[in-house]
């Protein structure tokens, strides 16, 4: 390797580069295309540097947000962005974001600029001083951190692989300043320069575990296959749509990977959920995993399913109960072996079942029309989503990005998806705060139009950033629920300090002048005919928009869905909640 010397030291004439320049020109020969970020010590110039060499730098306005947009991206393409951090605040501001993209399965490459290492590793007390690489450990697939210049192309290759590979996540590169500053031939560098070598291969699952999972799947009489978001992030929708195709299987897909097959799809069961989990005797997982979200594979289930589960990722088989049949492999082959055994092993769901699901939804779906258009004012969720489905409904090739508690599980029941990777929000690991920043992400991946819907809770996490889609002029059109708190507005203080209750947020508040302020258009919607008119006037621009829904305090209810997960005292005031249990609830925790 070439000696690593200072610029200072290093006698006049000679061609040098440097790491910042090094590390940018290693990113662009690898396909990276953006990067998002916070800049500051040591990491200004070298966004400066990408953003001179071709990378579109899109600066954020929190680390959180700039690593969930980055991982937006890696969801929409299969390849991961950047995400950019200044060192110690700015890069803990970035954790629990990266956890979130690598839960979730999301390849993001996160670079965090930090301070000396001599000076950090002896506790003398740097400025910012942390041992960032170790602490990234627990948050990601891997951490690095690039020492010496020499080593940026393994480090970009490697981050490359393990982002990509198996089932993706986030990878972090740590660049301390001592590093920054370090200088090589230029000549020496580029010809030192290589890129990762696919780093995301196809891995065949066994043959035998292919004709095992037909077998079974013949002779089933209820079959169903439950489809999660790695089939999403594995681009397997064509594969996926074949299979239901030929064998008349009844689908359930979990809420990233709506539109995988369109929603409205005669296949789909999530109008029957309920029936459709309780009575299937054989299940396909496809790029699901049977953890809180399906309640493990017990609770709700019929007691003698037998599950088929097709993972990449060995440790994910039998992560909560028995699986009948493992399919090792990536996605997008396990699903073109499985069609192309169909000539050998037939499969085919009888009409009696397919019918049986189709007469449930049929029963639930007319129950559920009725309350999206209850033309109720103030409005509650139903009402105001109902409006904003019949939007959607005209523009089905917009991203819809979702947050919030009930905005986000009844936003999931009524607004159906067309198209793959057209839905995003917190996914496996449940946090707020992320879809804001996916917005962001997805429309600047993508170049198309992207609907933000959250609750004025959830949008309060991440809200700051519709600067961002003001100053890119990014095609987001922003809706938030506002009803005046955490679950709904209308709860009180149980002490006598006056104060509002824990619960409570502004009710009269006014979110769309945020976005006036940075010279997008705001609206300020109070009926269901409203919400439809202004959403629709939005949407059409094509430039950043705000529509504030108000609904009435007392629209939702305490931790919408999963209200089970939130325990209430034994005794006291709380012990009973005063909420109700919402009967339409055939699409919750997807």
């Amino acid at each position: 390797m070439a000696d690593t010397t200072t610029a200072a030291a290093t006698p006049a004439g000679t061609n040098l580069t440097d790491s910042p320049h090094y590390l940018a020109q290693a990113l662009v020969a690898n396909g990276i295309k953006n990067m998002y970020g916070v800049v500051g010590i040591p990491v200004t110039d070298f966004a400066r540097i990408a953003q001179g060499m071709g990378m579109r730098y899109i600066g954020m306005r929190h680390e959180e947000d700039a690593v969930n947009a980055a991982a937006a991206e890696g969801f929409q393409t299969g390849r991961p962005a950047i995400a950019l951090t200044v060192s110690a605040p700015g890069f803990l501001n970035g954790l629990a974001a990266l956890l979130e993209a690598t839960t979730n399965g999301f390849p993001v490459i996160m670079i965090g600029g930090s301070s000396t290492r001599h000076v950090v590793d002896m506790h003398e007390g740097e400025y910012e001083g942390l041992d960032q690489m170790n602490y990234a450990k627990a948050f990601c697939k891997e951490s690095f951190r690039i020492d010496k210049i020499e080593d940026i192309p393994l480090a970009v290759a490697r981050a490359m692989h393990i982002a990509c590979s198996g089932r993706p996540g986030g990878v972090y590169i740590d660049f301390p300043d001592d590093a920054v500053a370090q200088t090589m031939d230029a000549d020496a560098a580029t010809a030192a320069l290589w890129t990762a070598t696919n780093p995301a291969p196809a891995m065949p699952p066994a043959q035998a575990s292919i004709d095992e999972a037909l077998k079974l799947l013949s002779e089933a009489k209820n079959p169903l296959m439950l489809v999660g978001k790695g089939a999403a992030l594995a681009q397997a929708e064509d594969e996926v749509r074949e299979f239901v195709s030929k064998t008349d299987i009844p689908f359930q897909p979990m809420s990233m990977a709506k539109g995988l097959i369109s929603d409205d799809d005669p296949h789909n069961t999530a109008s029957a959920r309920s029936l459709a989990l309780r009575t299937a005797d054989v299940v396909l997982l496809v790029g699901a995993r049977l953890n809180w979200m399906l309640n493990f594979g017990e609770k709700g289930w019929n007691p003698d399913v037998k599950f088929i589960q097709i993972d990449i990722d060995p440790n994910e088989i039998e992560n909560a109960r028995q699986i009948a049949c493992p399919v090792v492999g990536d996605i997008k082959s396990a699903m073109t072996m499985l069609n192309a055994g169909l000539e050998k092993t037939p499969v085919k769901a009888s009409d009696e079942w397919l019918g049986a699901i189709q007469a449930e939804s049929k029963q639930n779906d007319e129950k559920f029309a009725a309350r999206i258009n209850s033309g109720k004012v103030p409005m509650g969720h139903y009402d105001a989503l109902g409006a904003i489905k019949k939007v959607y409904d005209q523009h089905k090739d917009i991203i819809l990005t979702n947050e919030g508690a009930n905005t986000l599980d009844d936003c999931r029941n009524i607004i159906d998806i067309y198209e793959p990777r057209h839905r995003m929000d917190c996914g496996t690991w449940g946090v707020m705060g992320c879809a804001v920043g996916y917005s962001i992400g997805a429309a600047v991946a993508t170049g198309k139009q992207v609907l933000y819907i959250g609750g004025d809770s959830g949008f309060g996490f991440d809200g700051m950033e519709i600067e961002v889609a003001c100053r890119y002029n990014l095609p987001i059109t922003f809706v938030v629920l506002n009803n005046g708190g955490i679950y709904r507005g209308d709860f009180e203080n149980l002490g006598k300090d006056g104060d509002p209750s824990p619960l409570t947020l502004t009710y009269d508040a006014h979110y769309e002048k945020m976005i006036e302020a940075f010279g997008g258009t705001g609206y300020y919607a109070t009926t269901p005919e409203e919400v439809e008119q202004m959403v629709g006037e939005a949407v059409a621009s094509g430039k950043p928009s705000f529509v504030h829904v108000q609904l009435a305090e007392y629209a939702g209810k305490e931790s919408g869905h999963i209200s089970n997960l939130n325990p209430k005292p034994v005794v006291g005031p709380l012990a009973t909640s005063e909420m109700t249990s919402d009967p339409y609830i055939e699409g919750a925790h997807m």
